[in-house]
């Protein structure tokens, strides 16, 4: 039986928009991509994803649907990047994130931190609840089975175990949806409003849609490249 946490009951069969960009992009401001999450929820997003504290800060300022924080950052020796350490989750917590995303995947952690553990001190110590970004079944049923409380195809596709295969994930997906009772969110490789369609009839709980919204960087270096070719 699924089970939903109250403030994850408007996420049902909707979409949450990705507000990010490259640290060299000067879209890669606090109050511009907050204005890039307000106009998503004046369209109907239910909820944001966003990097940084200074961007969770400056979003929480704007909209009041479900923000799900995380801060991305590279640990020499170490392949987890998304909200790899508590001390990062704690800052997160901090800037008005009512949900956090980490890299939920059975990758080694800094310091000896465990996701069990950081997932506790999440919900016990701030108040929060946890999305877990995975990339296999594996990782999944470990995320539900250390405390969180919505699961993510997020990472399929880009951990040296699943780099042959090509988001999105939606064999994940329905794996997850057959085996997990938390809710199941399809994130990445969804790019036009009929592959979002197709996730929400496999059964995700919710879609999040990034690069295809909100990417201009990467979307514009796209079809300049695809013109320009011979």
């Amino acid at each position: 039986m699924l089970v939903v946490p109250p403030i994850l009951s408007s996420f049902r069969k909707g979409l949450i928009v990705s507000c990010q960009a490259p640290a060299d992009s000067p879209i890669h401001q606090p109050m511009v991509i907050a204005a890039i999450a307000e106009a998503a929820v004046n369209r109907g997003a239910v909820g944001i994803r966003v990097d940084t504290p200074s961007h969770v800060q400056a979003v929480r300022q704007r909209v009041k649907v479900p923000i799900i924080g995380l801060w991305k950052q590279t640990i020499p020796g170490y392949e987890v990047y998304i909200t790899p350490q508590l001390v990062h989750a704690q800052a997160i917590a901090a800037a008005g994130a009512d949900i956090i995303a980490l890299d939920a995947t059975l990758r080694k952690r800094p310091n000896g931190e465990t996701l069990h553990g950081i997932i506790e001190h999440i919900h016990g110590h701030l108040g929060k609840l946890v999305m877990a970004d995975v990339d296999s079944i594996e990782s999944a049923t470990a995320a539900e089975a250390a405390g969180a409380d919505m699961v993510g195809t997020t990472l399929y596709g880009y951990t040296h175990g699943t780099q042959h295969q090509i988001p999105p994930g939606y064999d994940l997906l329905k794996q997850m949806i057959n085996q997990l009772t938390v809710p199941c969110i399809c994130e990445g490789g969804i790019a036009s409003p009929s592959m979002a369609r197709a996730a929400i009839d496999a059964g995700a709980f919710a879609v999040v849609v990034g690069t295809a919204i909100t990417g201009i960087d990467i979307q514009v270096g796209q079809y300049c490249s695809e013109m320009h070719s011979d």
